[in-house]
């Protein structure tokens, strides 16, 4: 515990320490693996009254420098919006800016909201890049390859799996009968299991749309982040999840 305290006193120091002399802290939170890596600013709302920044899926020199640019502007009197291409971050190709739903928060903005007043009272933009041919994640030409290493934050808030929705996951006809999921595992190879009880009885097992179950219990966003080879569980429904690493 006082190993935590102190990890996160040192953060929070260097927060204050940077905002304080550069007017902005920036925050990176690298991939684990399986959910992609991410950094925002921290300051621009109190410094300059513009919304935060997140960029999701660059490297953290990319990162930086994208968000130490765009204070460089925003300390010039340029405000963001969503809906234009700004040319002038990436190589050859423009930027747009998407308004992150407030349900995103807890998930990318932990500090922010910190820094905040502890409170998702705060606009954020998040900084959307293109793939190599110019085309954005809401165009029908994008490259999928680049779908889940860039989640958009201004939507999916009733489903928040960096999988497609359609994607078959291992169940019991428990579950689909309405019994609780209590817990959920996803396996190395990336398959994901939701049942009822700790060893199921697997000759009622089902393969269902993961869609379908997060439909039936929506409070299984609160673990989608779930690592390879992590699992989860809980008591009842709305209690809230036990994580247990590989």
């Amino acid at each position: 515990m006082s190993e935590h305290y102190e990890h996160d006193k040192q953060i929070t120091t260097n927060i204050l320490k940077d905002i304080e002399e550069y007017r902005v802290h920036i925050a990176f939170v690298e991939s684990d693996g399986y959910c992609p890596r991410f950094g925002y600013s921290i300051g621009l709302y109190k410094e300059f009254n513009h919304p935060e920044l997140i960029i999701i899926g660059l490297d953290p020199e990319s990162t930086g420098a994208i968000i130490n640019n765009a204070k460089d502007e925003i300390e010039k009197g340029t405000r963001f919006i969503e809906g234009i291409n700004y040319p002038d971050f990436l190589v050859e190709l423009p930027v747009q800016f998407v308004d992150v739903k407030k349900e995103h928060y807890p998930d990318y903005l932990g500090y922010a909201g910190w820094y905040n007043d502890n409170s998702i009272n705060f606009p954020t933009l998040q900084l959307v890049w293109p793939d190599r041919e110019g085309k954005f994640p809401w165009e029908t030409e994008f490259n999928e390859n680049f779908k889940f290493k860039q989640p958009l934050l201004d939507r999916n808030t009733e489903f928040k799996f960096l999988e497609e929705r359609n994607l078959g996951v291992f169940t019991t006809s428990e579950v689909l009968e309405g019994k609780p999921i209590k817990f959920v595992y996803h396996n190395e190879d990336g398959d994901w299991q939701f049942h009822s009880e700790e060893d199921p009885d697997l000759t009622n097992a089902k393969l269902v749309c993961l869609e379908e179950l997060v439909k039936k219990d929506k409070t299984l966003n609160e673990i989608y982040y779930l690592n390879y080879g992590e699992s989860a569980e809980r008591m009842n429904i709305g209690d809230k999840w036990k994580i247990f690493e590989k």
